[in-house]
């Protein structure tokens, strides 16, 4: 298993004694579970779809492990339609889980993506943290730190010079890797932030 802060970089592992079966909805079959071909993220391409969970609070330690170890327990069996879904995750900063998947061979439907936010979201009280949610602002400190902060306390925080259009924030609405590469952390001028301020 990946260590907490560490990016996936190989195939699901192992094989298992006869068929694994699993329900994918009322309206599909039940089929063999193949594994799944999780990747790292350097395999995929610019234009594979991401999702950023952002924490309201630090996880790490054995909490991380434990986010990571369920995390990819659901990666290994993600598809949509029941067809594998070309996946990765990326874990940084104590705060940022990004998922990305490669859609040009099966593309993630709304009930796939529906059951990743479930399995977060019943994650959270064991976390104490919450990852399913918006409103949040983060941004990098005078420190270096993640810090997050309400949009209105953000404003307020921009009043007093504490941040400024130099800033570097994070953008957790980009929808593609080629973004997110580029734009993820970036300095609130060249984010949404900036209209904040």
């Amino acid at each position: 298993m990946p260590l907490a802060g560490e990016t996936f970089g190989g195939r699901a592992g192992g094989r298992r004694a006869g068929p694994l079966y699993t329900y994918h909805g009322t309206d599909e079959p039940l089929s063999p579970l193949l594994p799944m071909p999780r990747v790292s993220f350097e395999a995929l391409p610019e234009s594979a779809r991401v999702w950023v969970f952002a924490s309201d609070r630090p996880i790490a330690g054995a909490a991380a492990d434990q986010l990571l170890a369920e995390v990819d327990r659901f990666l290994d069996e993600w598809r949509a339609h029941g067809a594998p879904l070309t996946c990765a995750r990326s874990w940084t900063d104590e705060h940022f889980l990004t998922i990305a998947v490669d859609q040009s061979g099966a593309a993630a439907s709304g009930c796939s993506i529906d059951g990743l936010f479930r399995t977060l979201k019943a994650l959270e009280p064991a976390l104490g943290a919450s990852l399913v949610g918006g409103g949040r602002v983060h941004f990098r400190d005078a420190t270096g730190s993640v810090r997050a902060v309400s949009r209105d306390e953000f404003t307020a925080l921009g009043e007093r010079g504490a941040v400024t259009p130099a800033t570097v924030v994070f953008d957790p609405t980009v929808a593609t890797l080629g973004d997110w590469s580029d734009r993820f952390e970036t300095e609130a001028a060249r984010s949404w932030h900036g209209g904040l301020l």
